[in-house]
């Protein structure tokens, strides 16, 4: 019997990313998209649950504060490593974030609290190509 070419895999890749209009839509299609990632990587709950938030905070910065020409993406990147979990919000600005102190009555301006309070480990660098930045998280994972 043939085996067939090229093989298959026998687990689901560790590393995924997906191109997303800059629009407010984008932000749940890309927590769904992780979810339902998270699920088939067998990722434990508590660290889906905060990847989740984290990821929707980044997405939503990206959306609301990338000030580009219409028709550019944002680009999530998630990869799975032996005991961490990187995510990676990727936009065609240049204007890095940083951290706001928001009033107490503010319904926004805690993003980026949450994902330097949340995360292991968090930054944010130019892309290589030149164009925009990428802002990422780790979380550290256990049993996946």
């Amino acid at each position: 019997m043939q085996t067939p070419w090229p093989p298959l895999p026998t687990t689901a890749p560790k590393d995924i990313e997906w191109r997303l209009p800059r629009h407010a839509r984008s932000v749940g299609r890309a927590r769904a998209l992780f979810r339902e990632q998270a699920a088939s990587w067998g990722l434990p709950q508590d660290v889906t649950d905060t990847a989740e938030l984290l990821l929707s905070e980044l997405m939503t910065n990206a959306y609301r504060h990338a000030r580009v020409p219409a028709g550019r993406e944002i680009w999530a990147r998630c990869m799975v490593t032996e005991n961490r979990i990187r995510v990676t919000v990727t936009d065609a600005n240049d204007t890095f974030p940083s951290p706001g102190a928001a009033s107490l009555d503010a319904e926004s301006g805690r993003g980026l609290a949450l994902v330097a309070a949340l995360a292991d480990d968090w930054s944010a660098a130019r892309r290589d190509c030149g164009i925009g930045k990428e802002v990422w998280f780790e979380l550290e994972v256990s049993d996946c």
